[in-house]
């Protein structure tokens, strides 16, 4: 009707360029998801067992913020750390 018979939409810039953004997308959230994987892990063997409401909170923080914190955490004896590294980073975001 409209002679697209041999037309595939895959070879289409369009296609490409959303197809680029989604993998790119999910390449940021699996990156996301592993550090604070990595990050839990790492205060847990510091500082112990954390609180579901600080894991949450952890959970909220991007990528750079993470890096950070995996940083930082070396310093860390105490939950109270962690709460004050939290609090002193998420009112500088």
């Amino acid at each position: 009707m409209f002679g697209l018979g041999d037309f595939d939409i895959k070879t289409t810039r369009i296609y490409e360029e959303v197809r680029d953004e989604i993998i790119e997308e999910v390449r940021d959230e699996v990156r996301q998801e592993q550090t604070i994987e990595v990050v839990m892990r790492l205060l847990r063997r510091r500082i112990g067992n954390l609180s579901p409401q600080l894991q949450e909170r952890i959970s909220q923080l991007s990528i750079e913020q993470l890096e950070n914190l995996a940083e930082a955490l070396l310093d860390f004896s105490t939950e109270g750390d962690l709460v004050a590294w939290l609090q002193d980073n998420l009112t500088q975001a």
